[in-house]
């Protein structure tokens, strides 16, 4: 099985990333893709940079096999970070659009009402994150943050997005491009052979945050103080609810609305991806 670093050369807060990575020891060229990406492998991983957005090929992890040989364990996005406040940013998140109803267009791919498995990684590489942030002269002026569950592309096998945010002057930082490949080396047992955050099936409590905004402030508490595995990060958007017929006045019937099977799947998908876990919901009632 094989770990699968996919970078874009048309995002800086990608490609950057990836570069430093590649720039590291122990990296050789990888097998021939017939799709016109380049590929690279260390031992176990394998890197692939490709030219479309990072949101726009789907399923490179059964394509990778397909074009390989290679079963895929996990998929790794490197990706630019967005936000209305242009803070810079250290992002990591699960991906997935579960409360979109069939007939609503994702903005930034997957598929309406789908979830994607959660990578155990997320928890573990995020506190990996605070540390290498600060050790880098990161932090405080980049924040190092979660975010919750958003946008594609489609993948079947445990998947997480790492970011740069939040403009351009930050997209492009070589010292926060730095910082990401230092978080991948060290995170995938490049550096010692010590991988951080490897499930292991130990029954351990894993986190489903429901309610709360995108940057999960009250889960990310319980992450960072509890030290608990994350899976699914559900903002109050994700919970969409309609208000019940009303009869005389009255409400007659249940909420309606994606927020239930926002909820379902994403439970599911959180199980799938921690086998053996025990799948705690963490409740922001804001």
């Amino acid at each position: 099985m094989v770990v699968l670093v996919v970078a874009t050369a048309s995002d800086p807060a990608s490609i950057g990333p990836a570069a430093a990575f590649l720039a590291m020891p122990g990296w050789s060229p990888g097998p021939p893709i017939p799709e016109g990406m380049e590929s690279f492998t260390n031992g176990n991983v394998r890197l692939l940079k490709h030219e479309r957005s990072i949101v726009a090929e789907d399923d490179l992890d059964r394509r990778w096999q397909e074009a390989t040989g290679e079963a895929v364990s996990e998929v790794i996005f490197l990706s630019k970070h967005t936000a209305v406040s242009n803070r810079p940013a250290l992002t990591v998140h699960p991906i997935g659009v579960p409360h979109l109803r069939e007939d609503e267009t994702p903005p930034q791919g997957g598929r309406p009402g789908w979830a994607g498995v959660p990578n155990p990684r997320i928890g573990p590489w995020f506190r990996l994150m605070q540390k290498v942030a600060a050790d880098q002269g990161l932090v405080p002026e980049f924040e190092i943050t979660l975010e919750a569950t958003h946008h594609g592309p489609l993948t079947s096998t445990p998947t997480m997005f790492v970011e740069i945010g939040s403009t351009q002057e930050y997209w492009g930082r070589q010292d926060a491009a730095q910082a990401i490949a230092l978080v991948l080396w060290k995170g995938l047992g490049l550096e010692e052979g010590n991988a951080v955050g490897t499930w292991l099936g130990s029954g351990e409590k894993v986190l489903l945050g429901i309610g709360g905004g995108h940057y999960a402030p009250r889960h990310m508490d319980i992450v960072i103080k509890d030290g608990v595995w994350v899976g699914h990060l559900l903002s109050g958007y994700s919970l969409p609810m309609e208000a019940p017929p009303q009869v005389n006045g009255k409400s007659s019937g249940e909420v309606g609305g994606m927020w239930k099977h926002s909820i379902k799947v994403s439970y599911e998908a959180t199980k799938a991806g921690f086998p053996g876990g025990e799948v705690i919901a963490h409740l922001d009632q804001k």
